[in-house]
């Protein structure tokens, strides 16, 4: 570690750095609240489970909830006066078989569904009004591609497609203060872009309480472009809601790359995931007054969910801090600007 590195990581809390412009979070689970624990209680002031808030981790049967994951989240947050960020609560993935279904081997009913979503947002975000201040209410409904704008999940075959205006509703009415958030990738693509726009849209003018987007802006190393970003928030911004950076990384490789023989970053890699942080950090401050937080997924590049993602066996280094938990390089160049 260099003199430099020694001096950032005692003195400099990036949260500090950029405490009068939006909150920097990271996102944890059980492991990293112990392993990263020392690096989120000085450099982060906001968390995001990773999983164990989604359907599947506290609801895995119809009348069986397990909250204790979440909870020590919670609790570690709580304890350590950070604020948190609840994630998520309707999503295609990660919601077990049972919600759709009868159980007389059949597919659940509209009213069966909502019934259940219902129940589980009640539950859930009930649970959490005192510690949570907003929530992912529904989690990537747009499709990437194509004329059709909504995913065809099982939650819109089930139930139709106010089953997201419904969600809204019903986390509202559980908790009127949480600030509500629509969350999804490739948030910065043009074609994309205008389907999250148009449905966000839609919403409010029928009144639903969608208060923000959320970009989860997982990046790289060349895209989206700076001009895609700026023009992605400018657009979202223009419907009067608030943005915030959600599970941001910076991956070494473009999506398409499939080598495998690093075990390292080279230099060449370090210096342009430096540049490109740098230049997003200047982004979003100069939009701070409707970005109110930059959340990482994840603290350090010890533990990423980019590791062997999209590529099975390769180490990826997308964050801030490197395996060692140490900062980066890009950790002094945003705070020194």
């Amino acid at each position: 570690m260099t003199a430099d590195q020694k001096q950032l990581q005692t003195e400099v809390s990036l949260a500090d750095a950029f405490q009068d412009d939006f909150l920097i979070g990271a996102a944890v689970n059980k492991r990293t609240i112990v392993s990263q624990s020392d690096l989120l209680k000085k450099h982060y002031n906001s968390l995001t489970a990773e999983n164990e808030m989604k359907f599947e981790s506290l609801h895995p049967e119809e009348h069986r909830y397990t909250f204790e994951e979440a909870d020590r989240i919670s609790g570690f947050a709580s304890e350590n006066g950070m604020k948190l960020r609840g994630h998520t609560l309707v999503w295609h993935n990660q919601t077990p078989d049972w919600v759709f279904e009868d159980g007389n081997g059949g597919k659940a009913g509209r009213d069966l569904l909502l019934d259940r979503m219902k129940s589980h947002i009640e539950t859930v975000v009930s649970r959490y009004k005192d510690t949570i201040y907003c929530w992912d209410v529904v989690n990537e409904a747009v499709t990437d591609e194509g004329t059709e704008w909504m995913r065809p999940t099982k939650w819109l075959h089930g139930i139709g497609e106010d089953y997201i205006e419904q969600a809204f509703r019903f986390a509202h009415a559980a908790d009127s203060q949480a600030l509500l958030f629509y969350n999804d990738y490739n948030e910065c693509n043009p074609g994309k872009r205008e389907k999250i726009y148009f449905m966000v849209k839609s919403l409010l003018e029928k009144g639903v309480p969608v208060h923000g987007i959320g970009l989860q802006a997982h990046w790289n190393l060349y895209d989206p472009s700076l001009d895609q970003i700026r023009e992605a928030i400018e657009r979202y911004a223009s419907l009067g809601v608030k943005l915030q950076m959600t599970e941001m990384d910076v991956s070494m490789f473009a999506f398409d790359d499939r080598r495998t023989d690093l075990t390292e970053p080279t230099a060449e890699m370090m210096r342009l995931q430096e540049v490109r942080y740098k230049q997003f950090f200047e982004l979003f401050r100069e939009y701070k007054e409707v970005l109110t937080s930059v959340t990482f997924w994840g603290a350090a590049d010890d533990y990423t969910w980019l590791d062997h993602f999209p590529v099975r066996g390769r180490k990826n280094w997308p964050l801030l801090f490197d395996t060692d938990q140490r900062p980066k390089d890009a950790v002094k160049t945003i705070i020194g600007q």
